[in-house]
């Protein structure tokens, strides 16, 4: 009888360390195709070149344009709608709350250094550019884990 008890027990230790290694992998991919996609993003509005000032030699980058651009990549990645929350029957649960989009333009001397002390994240730019940080929520497999929440931060150079 014992060894029915101890071989209950130990399935059921062995199942919640699947759970709980399971969770972890999906967590950590989600928390890299998230990366990716706010990779892209920041790229896409880094290239948004304001035409008028570079008519006149300067290069610049369109705020309007490259929030925008952001936004649409940013969704269509992750796939979202236009309130940043998740389509019906994707992955993500909750939305992408946008905590910063940064644009440092013509204005600046460069190389610019942006240091952000809350977030703990500092970049230097040679160039136009643009800095976002996005919050994301993992939407757990199992309940083993504790909620996971994420500041992805990234930033990008306009390309000449």
């Amino acid at each position: 009888m014992y060894k029915l008890l101890l071989t209950v027990l130990m399935s059921v230790l062995i199942m919640s360390m699947y759970a709980l290694q399971t969770d972890q992998e999906v967590a950590m991919h989600t928390l890299f195709y998230g990366k990716h996609a706010l990779n892209r993003a920041v790229h896409a509005a880094a290239q948004q070149s304001d035409q008028a000032k570079l008519a006149e030699g300067i290069h610049a980058i369109d705020e309007t344009k490259a929030r925008d651009a952001a936004q649409q990549y940013l969704q269509a990645n992750l796939r979202l709608d236009a309130a940043n929350e998740p389509l019906p029957g994707t992955f993500l649960q909750k939305g992408i709350i946008v905590e910063l989009f940064k644009i440092v333009n013509h204005g600046e001397v460069f190389p610019y250094t942006y240091t952000n002390s809350v977030y703990g994240y500092s970049v230097t730019l040679n160039r136009p550019g643009v800095i976002m940080f996005i919050r994301m929520e993992y939407p757990r497999t199992y309940t083993v884990l504790q909620p996971i929440a994420w500041t992805v931060k990234c930033s990008a150079e306009m390309v000449f």
